[in-house]
């Protein structure tokens, strides 16, 4: 792999790891269209990290927030005032069970089966439908302060469901955080922080098993993919929390449903293939 590859294949994951469109389809289509072999768990395991520090650092606040507010609760000790911090530790911690079900117990079928082009297209359509469908008729009244328990379930069973390339982890969280009523931002927001347990997991689970394997790509190509990605990933965060305050979903869902067709059609045609695992 090329250097010019790895920072491609940096920018696609930084940008749409938390953008509504699915890095994981971005990571097969890319290459796809390109020529290029498919890049590996080992490889994405590495530029992980990159979108792993973005989301770090940009709620570097909230983290804190609520790491002590929930750490204190836990021995009846709650400060005056930080009683969503403190709810909000055990919302996330409910939110990310069901991914860590689901990723463990398909993990194989993950990462053969669900590796294929036709299924990425289909879900990049089907998603940005019912994406459409939320952003139209959800009632978008809600604030983070109203957040449930069964919010959490709701949404984290949503994440989990981003197992499957094409769907969108944000797009399925901020999609369902949508039919229960929250705002676009702070639907947004939830979705991100729910991310950071998700993404930190991933990253680890797929680094246990990148350990001992080639990336196919150089050192410098490799550390130039993960800044890319640690700075495209951090301009994304703040982007897409700064647009959903002021604009509709969509753009997102035009984009997954032109995207989508395009890959079924280059597929059917034979114009494009995944490429072999390097």
């Amino acid at each position: 792999m090329s250097i010019f590859e790895a920072i491609v294949l940096g920018v696609v994951q930084g940008l749409t790891e938390f953008l509504p469109i699915s890095s994981s389809g971005h990571l097969l289509i890319v290459p796809a269209i390109m020529g290029w072999e498919d890049p590996g768990a080992p490889f994405t395991a590495v530029i992980q990290l990159g979108t792993m520090a973005a989301v770090l650092i940009y709620f570097r606040q909230d983290i804190f927030k609520i790491t002590g507010a929930f750490t204190r609760s836990l021995f009846g000790r709650t400060r005056e005032g930080e009683e969503l911090e403190a709810r909000m530790g055990w919302y996330l911690g409910l939110g990310t069970l069901p991914i860590i079900v689901f990723g463990v117990a398909f993990s194989d079928q993950i990462e053969t089966g669900a590796r294929n082009l036709y299924l990425t297209g289909s879900m990049l359509i089907i998603f940005g439908l019912v994406l459409a469908a939320a952003d139209i008729f959800a009632k978008h009244t809600r604030k983070l302060e109203s957040f449930k328990p069964s919010d959490a379930v709701v949404v984290g069973f949503a994440q989990s469901l981003a197992l499957i390339p094409g769907v969108s982890r944000s797009g399925a969280t901020i999609t369902f955080g949508l039919f229960r009523g929250f705002t676009r931002r702070d639907a947004a927001r939830f979705s991100f922080l729910l991310s950071i347990p998700a993404v930190v997991l991933s990253g680890a689970y797929e680094m246990k098993d990148a350990i001992g394997h080639s990336t196919g790509a150089s050192t410098p190509a490799l550390i130039a993919s993960t800044l890319a990605a640690f700075v495209v990933g951090y301009w994304s965060i703040a982007f897409l929390l700064k647009w959903l305050g002021e604009h509709t979903m969509k753009i997102f869902v035009y984009y997954r449903l032109v995207l989508g067709t395009l890959v079924l059609i280059l597929a059917a045609t034979g114009a494009i293939t995944s490429g072999t695992v390097s």
